[in-house]
């Protein structure tokens, strides 16, 4: 693994040339059910655009669904912002913060908190996403069918975890994980497809034609001052569904007898 970081790692990622909570946090966010290559030009520019988490969370939600548009599951947007709010009132630029304050943030589980604390603080801590998994079932689980474990119904993160616990290199955290993820995304590219023995693996569903493709659609059309009329005859079964999913998020509302962006 060290050996193909040094040769062939991702050293050039823009989120791997800061130690910036907050600008970490944007790219693990965007990072979620997301490729590399798509994330990284839409990380730019949102970075441009606000470059500090005072400066996200002042803009209104119009201008942050804007920004993101395009890059999918949209409600991770208001929930970034949402915790922009949140950890602009903080004093995270003169302290370390810790994953317990990080998992109080909106939107941020554990993996993410972690994830932050390892590339922004280089806490030592264990997490787990599909790169790891990737990297740790083909080197410590050969033995182990597609649905078989120690536990029922696949691998565990558990069990994965574990693994991590007893090969993470103290004081290095930040650089480890940079490594073991490229290293994973290289097996993956190299024909390696273990992760479906995971207990965690779900496979995707289908974009075209899906709710969240509607939810998209809407957020689009609204966020360009649009009408939905158009939206509604092509997805007419559910168009009514993926608005009330948008209301309930907390990214529309009912203003007169139109939607707009809350």
């Amino acid at each position: 693994m060290w050996r193909y970081y040094h040769a062939h790692g991702r050293h050039d990622l823009p989120w791997r040339k800061t130690h910036d909570p907050y600008k970490i946090l944007v790219s693990e966010v965007m990072l979620q059910q997301t490729q590399v290559e798509r994330v990284i030009p839409f990380y730019k520019k949102f970075i441009r655009q606000f470059p500090t988490a005072k400066r996200l969370a002042a803009a209104s939600l119009s201008e942050v669904l804007a920004a993101w548009s395009g890059l999918g599951y949209n409600r991770r947007a208001k929930l970034l912002r949402d915790a922009a709010q949140e950890l602009s009132k903080s004093a995270y630029r003169t302290k370390l913060i810790t994953v317990e304050e990080l998992e109080k943030l909106s939107g941020v589980g554990p993996y993410t908190a972690r994830a932050v604390a390892a590339f922004a603080e280089n806490v030592d801590v264990v997490f787990v996403e599909t790169n790891i998994r990737t990297a740790i079932i083909h080197h410590f689980f050969t033995h182990v069918g597609r649905r078989t474990s120690h536990i029922s119904g696949g691998i565990s993160d558990k069990e994965i975890e574990a693994i991590l616990e007893g090969v993470l290199p103290k004081g290095r955290a930040r650089e480890w994980y940079s490594a073991l993820m490229d290293y994973g995304a290289h097996l993956k590219r190299g024909g390696v497809r273990v992760n479906a023995r995971s207990a965690q693996y779900a496979k995707q569903a289908k974009f075209e034609g899906s709710l969240r493709q509607v939810r998209g659609a809407i957020l689009k059309a609204l966020t360009t001052k649009k009408p939905l009329t158009s939206i509604k005859k092509q997805y007419p079964d559910r168009f009514d569904l993926a608005l009330a999913a948008l209301a309930r998020d907390g990214l529309i509302k009912k203003r007169g007898r139109g939607w707009h962006i809350a």
